[in-house]
């Protein structure tokens, strides 16, 4: 397995293709804008509709990145998980779950376009992963939402 093959396994674990861990895909898969919104005690605490902004920006960011497009929508960390405004409105949550697909399909896109060199540039194959493994554990607070909420199925 080349480092492109590598790296797109990865990426499919960590959206669609459930591993030893479920993926995003999965673990918002189902759920309403009232869930999406659901809130658990304490302040630090983030929403799933939260988490899935954070994830879709740096995604988004990286994307533009790689296509050599100036990313001018630069927010800090805490802006970024509120990326799109929360509603009980289940049109709006489904919009933000589309544009999660959307942008794992166009990184997917691109990363297959990428050549070997071209991930030693810029740091490009740490910035992947670095992006996998965050994936990977916000997905992980999410199920930990749903399951506090009662939302995660018992048979996952």
């Amino acid at each position: 397995m080349d480092r492109i093959d590598l790296l797109l396994n990865v990426l499919d674990s960590t959206y669609e293709k459930e591993s030893w861990y479920a993926p995003l895909k999965q673990a918002i898969e189902g759920i309403t804008a009232q869930q999406a919104c659901w809130r658990p005690a304490g302040e630090a605490t983030k929403t799933i509709w939260e988490n899935v902004n954070h994830l879709i920006y740096y995604k988004e960011r990286l994307v533009s990145n790689m296509q050599g497009i100036e990313w001018t929508h630069n927010l800090d960390g805490d802006q970024t998980f509120n990326l799109t405004e929360q509603s009980n409105d289940d049109k709006e949550w489904n919009k933000v779950v589309e544009r999660a697909e959307d942008v794992y399909h166009r990184l997917r896109d691109l990363l297959i376009k990428t050549s070997e060199e071209e991930l030693n540039q810029n740091s490009l194959e740490g910035k992947l992963l670095d992006i996998f493994l965050h994936d990977a554990y916000h997905t992980g607070q999410i199920i930990q939402i749903r399951k506090m909420q009662g939302s995660w199925p018992s048979h996952r």
